[in-house]
């Protein structure tokens, strides 16, 4: 594999890795669409991803999924165990699609590159979902998982068919999303001014 492609398999885990940030299973669902349609290449140990099975569990994992995030008190519930499966499915879609790479150099760039991108996209999403439940009361909660599952599925297709700008999109959600919850940060921090 040459170095451009080498490039393209690791942006391509990175976009994927950030979607499944937003929502874990439907970044994955893609792939095993892809893959299975023959879009897609999967790495040796990951071809069971484009499988009918495959496909169909992800489907149902998807749905159910996607519901729970319109469900109040679930939604928050759901950020909490999504976390740590962010990291690690994050891993995987990333480890899928890195194509003939050593497994030393797969597995190190799709846990620290994949699992770091769908953690800090899956952070970022639920402190913005914590900002809005506090000023909304939970009710703008449901147009923020509309935002997270449009902006899964827009980053999954992205990283499928232009992987660098999957990539260049990922970098500058991160940057402005890490400015805007510095500026939260820094504004739950400062004191009131009006209280003595």
């Amino acid at each position: 594999m040459d170095l451009t492609q080498t490039l393209l398999s690791v942006a391509l885990g990175v976009g994927l890795a950030a979607a499944v940030g937003l929502r874990v299973f439907l970044p994955l669902l893609v792939v095993a669409i892809a893959a299975w349609a023959g879009k897609l290449p999967l790495a040796e140990s990951f071809q069971w991803l484009g499988t009918w099975p495959a496909v169909l569990a992800l489907a149902i994992a998807t749905v159910a999924e996607i519901a729970a995030y319109y469900l109040p008190g679930v939604d928050h519930l759901l950020d909490v165990i999504a976390t740590p499966v962010a990291l690690v499915a994050g891993s995987v879609a990333a480890a899928a699609v890195m194509t003939d790479l050593p497994p030393l150099v797969k597995w190190t760039t799709a846990i620290i590159a994949g699992g770091g991108a769908a953690g800090l996209t899956q952070g970022l999403s639920s402190l913005i979902r914590l900002k809005s439940t506090a000023t909304t009361g939970g009710l703008g909660n449901p147009i923020v998982a509309t935002g997270e599952l449009g902006g899964s599925l827009l980053l999954s297709l992205l990283a499928i068919f232009m992987p660098v700008l999957a990539l260049v999109a990922v970098v500058l959600f991160l940057w402005i999303a890490v400015r805007v919850a510095r500026r939260l940060l820094r504004r739950a921090q400062s004191p009131d001014p009006t209280a003595s």
